[in-house]
């Protein structure tokens, strides 16, 4: 029976943590860990964690004493995984009943694929559900493909052993950490599109500094996409040069402009339905 690695980065979630776990618990699927690792956070995270957890084997929190940011958290949730598939849940999210179950059947049926993605249930702060999230499309994947605009996000699922051959998490990311791991994973192979909301969003009405926020991860986002046609050898895309050194966002996006036409969309979708 495959083994399933659920990995939590946390800092300062410990108020949402309790339905996040609750939908673990209720999990159709069997044969799972999950991994928790705690940023060093301020709030009292960890004792609620460990209240919940502990007489529960499966679960496992580590600390990290200073705190070190998204990328390097979510990088230290992998090495302690031991899981064939893994998956990350943010700890103010939740995950429908059946959704390991959805997933792992995907990867016994369809053994070539390196990992999975669902759509998402987008839901108020309660996690009262709101609406599907209406971007996540199945793709077509090639070298050419960077998700932006942003086609795929939770719930995503990968093989292990895919991870070991890429360099992994990129530690000093802050942002667009996902978007870093997507990239990778997707030069290993092909990815399978659940067409069912198997992962419940919550939307904050209180986020802190939500703007500059945003515009962080856009920069952050491009910098990966950059890196990534590094990566993949691309000197040109769409007869512009790629330039050898990162200098800004404006200039990456510049690059993918012609993969938000509906010409381009309309191609992808013949060789998405034609499987070519």
């Amino acid at each position: 029976m495959i083994k399933f690695s659920i990995l939590i980065a946390n800092y300062n979630n410990g108020k949402y943590f309790k339905e996040c776990y609750d939908s673990l618990m209720n999990q159709t699927y069997g044969n799972w860990e999950v991994i928790i690792v705690d940023d060093a956070s301020t709030d009292n995270s960890v004792e609620i964690i460990n209240s919940l957890i502990k007489d529960h084997p499966q679960f496992k929190l580590y600390r990290i004493p200073v705190n070190q940011g998204c990328g390097y958290t979510k990088r230290e949730c992998m090495k302690y995984a031991e899981g064939e598939i893994c998956a990350f849940l943010d700890p103010d999210d939740a995950l429908y009943p059946e959704a390991l179950e959805a997933t792992i059947h995907e990867f016994i049926d369809k053994k070539d694929i390196v990992a999975t993605y669902s759509q998402m249930m987008l839901c108020y702060e309660d996690l009262t559900p709101k609406k599907v999230y209406k971007k996540t499309k199945e793709i077509y994947n090639d070298r050419y493909f960077f998700n932006c605009p942003t086609q795929f996000a939770h719930f995503f699922a990968f093989k292990k052993e895919i991870y070991d051959k890429t360099s992994g998490i990129n530690p000093n990311l802050r942002s667009a950490v996902d978007q870093d791991l997507y990239l990778k994973i997707l030069e290993h192979g092909n990815i399978r599109y659940i067409k069912e909301p198997l992962y419940l969003y919550r939307l904050h009405s209180n986020g802190i500094s939500q703007q500059s926020a945003k515009q962080n991860a856009k920069e952050s986002f491009a910098k990966v996409i950059h890196e990534t046609m590094k990566r993949r050898g691309i000197q040109k895309i769409n007869n512009k040069i790629v330039p050898e050194i990162y200098t800004n966002s404006m200039e990456i996006y510049e690059l993918l402009n012609y993969q938000t036409h509906k010409l381009h969309r309309l191609i992808n979708k013949i060789k998405i339905s034609f499987n070519i």
